[in-house]
């Protein structure tokens, strides 16, 4: 059981992963929304090369987005998973 210091060390600690994916995202819309007036004022509706960028950086965004909002809970759960295992080899 975790005292009140350890909870409020790991709660700190997942809020300012959740405000680093925030900032990252607000950063990924605004650096995408400038890519894409440049890509209107340069070529009017040709070919949209943006995309590129945007998916890419996507994939970064996603896996910062669950590392994040997701990733404590799953990795508790295979924390939890390993040390079942290796108690029944005990």
């Amino acid at each position: 059981m975790m005292d009140e210091n350890e909870m409020r060390r790991k709660a700190v600690k997942i809020a300012e992963a959740k405000v680093g994916f925030q900032v990252h995202f607000a950063i990924y819309l605004a650096v995408n929304a400038f890519l894409i007036a440049i890509w209107y004022a340069t070529t009017g509706f040709g070919f949209p090369w943006f995309v590129f960028v945007t998916f890419g950086w996507g994939i970064g965004i996603v896996g910062h987005f669950l590392a994040a909002y997701r990733g404590e809970g799953y990795a508790q759960k295979l924390a939890e998973r390993e040390f079942r295992r290796m108690k029944q080899q005990t």
